[in-house]
């Protein structure tokens, strides 16, 4: 196998698919393959360039089960390398050959890229070609500089917006958990079990995102009936509770309370 794959998982943002796909056809290095996958988003799974799509799930979103999906294309297409990318995410130029570079060097590892959070879009839109000069990432992440790579990262601090991995290390993880549906948890499980199974977590400077602005919540109050039930999934898999500040966000407005280890929504 040989090749580098970027694997978008997309619900209702064909806007920000296209400004993505725009950005990567900028790379110094194109990935070999971009593997789309739509999720209950039957205009996307529409287009001739979607390579798989799934329903929706009564709970929620299934990303779990979509970027598994997504990985499972790439592989039979024959890549070696998977770059996982939120679908909201646009990429500096040298992203992708950073991932591929960092991958077939130390395929042990799962990298990681800084991620810079965009101010809304002027009225033409963002202009792809001078991203660089927007770069400033989300401060609770680690930020290498260009050129700089840095592993033994904390699992914790792990996010599914922008990473990749060896298929082998793919392989070894088993994917994403398929029991989480819905916001939250499985990127914070799955680099759990990445710890787990002898790999090692990397920050890698040259992978540089930017992710396209959206209205958002804080605390994203849409999804707590998602973040409960994935958060006692985790609890019941690795013994801790995940996603606390937004938990103890939820349980000062009311919308949930505490019954001994487990959370449960209110009314």
């Amino acid at each position: 196998m040989t090749g580098t794959a970027v694997v978008t998982v997309v619900h209702e943002r064909g806007d920000h698919l296209s400004r993505q796909r725009a950005s990567l056809a900028l790379s110094t290095s194109a990935p070999d393959h971009h593997v789309v996958v739509a999720v209950d988003d039957p205009v996307v799974a529409a287009a001739s360039w979607c390579a798989a799509s799934l329903p929706g799930d009564p709970l929620g979103l299934p990303i779990a089960a979509a970027r598994n999906r997504g990985a499972e294309v790439a592989i039979a297409r024959g890549a070696d390398v998977l770059v996982f990318l939120d679908v909201d995410c646009l990429v500096d130029p040298g992203l992708v050959a950073a991932y591929a570079d960092a991958v077939h060097d130390e395929p042990r590892i799962v990298w990681s890229g800084p991620v810079t959070y965009l101010e809304p879009p002027p009225p033409d839109g963002y202009d792809l070609a001078t991203l660089a000069a927007l770069d400033s990432p989300h401060p609770a992440r680690p930020a290498p500089g260009p050129g700089v790579r840095l592993s033994g990262a904390d699992p914790d601090l792990f996010w599914s917006l922008s990473f990749a991995c060896s298929v082998e290390a793919w392989h070894r993880t088993g994917g994403f958990c398929e029991d989480y549906v819905g916001y939250g948890g499985e990127d914070t499980d799955f680099a759990r079990v990445v710890a787990g199974s002898g790999l090692d977590l990397g920050w890698l400077g040259d992978a540089r995102a930017f992710h396209q602005w959206h209205p958002v919540s804080r605390p994203p109050v849409e999804h707590v009936d998602d973040i409960v039930r994935n958060a006692e999934i985790y609890r019941r898999r690795w013994g801790t509770t995940p996603m606390l500040g937004w938990l103890e966000a939820f349980e000062a407005s009311g919308l949930v309370r505490r019954d001994d280890e487990r959370w449960l929504v209110t009314g």
